[in-house]
């Protein structure tokens, strides 16, 4: 495996650059070199970066590949964002997404500043708004994404998706496949443990940002992937949007995309 990754094969669909790798951790490697190109661009024309983390199995791994040996004026230079947090899950709870940004972020490297969505605000409201406020307050240079077994973008389900909403921060309602994909995948003990509303940036917010990255590997999201790249761009599968924001990459391993034809 060379520096970067060993790429099966790309194309082009609609607007969505798609690389195939061969295994889950040439994704990362690969995401993770994308990234610092960008990042590397970015300060060299204006001196910091904004930047949107997203978390899960999908981001462990370039997260690690990309604080590995920091460079501190680099790090030094980026404010951070998180793209979602559950509405009423405390800090300290291991599957609240503050919780895996300290262990993965904060804890490796000291960023400029770093955003937080406060789960248990008594006014989430507010901070919707406050959150928007300064997402929008200058330009959003780089966001990691994944996708969901029923599509979704962030907390962005198929129920509540809308790719023209006015806001770029709202609370939603999880629908019962997310949930359940939840309590498969992380620190909840049940689907009745799992929050049913969250805050999350809204596909807007992530149409308005100048470079996507999104990961996705494994067998199981065969099928939403071909969704993805095969089917309408609709909201019954919000990543289709993907195909029509610029700077969008899909970076997925062979197993993801064995539902493609070759």
């Amino acid at each position: 495996m060379n520096s970067t990754g060993n790429i099966v094969r790309k194309l082009k669909i609609d607007a969505l650059v798609v690389e195939i790798y061969d295994s889950p951790e040439e994704v990362a490697l690969a995401a993770s070199y994308a990234a610092r190109r960008v990042l590397d661009n970015t300060l060299a024309l204006r001196h910091e970066a904004r930047v949107i983390f997203a978390t899960g199995r999908s981001q462990k791994q370039c997260l690690h590949y990309l604080t590995d040996r920091p460079n501190k004026q680099l790090w030094s230079s980026i404010t951070g964002f998180h793209l979602d947090e559950y509405l009423g899950l405390a800090a300290e709870h291991p599957a609240s997404f503050r919780h895996y940004f300290q262990q993965h972020l904060p804890s490796r490297v000291a960023l400029k500043r770093f955003y937080e969505l406060d789960g248990e605000s008594a006014l989430p409201i507010d901070v919707c708004e406050a959150y928007e406020k300064e997402l929008r307050s200058r330009p959003l240079d780089l966001c990691f994404l994944g996708i969901g077994n029923n599509g979704h973008l962030a907390f962005n389900d198929p129920s509540v998706a809308d790719f023209d909403d006015p806001r770029w921060v709202k609370l939603v309602r999880l629908d019962d496949k997310n949930r359940q994909q939840q309590a498969s995948s992380t620190a909840f003990a049940s689907i009745e443990a799992v929050p049913r509303y969250a805050f999350t940036l809204t596909l807007s917010a992530i149409s308005a940002v100048l470079c996507n990255l999104c990961l996705v590997f494994g067998s199981h999201k065969a099928d939403i992937v071909h969704t993805l790249l095969m089917g309408p761009i609709a909201p019954s599968c919000p990543a289709s949007i993907l195909r029509q924001i610029p700077g969008s990459t899909l970076l997925i391993d062979k197993a993801a995309a064995s539902g493609l034809a070759t």
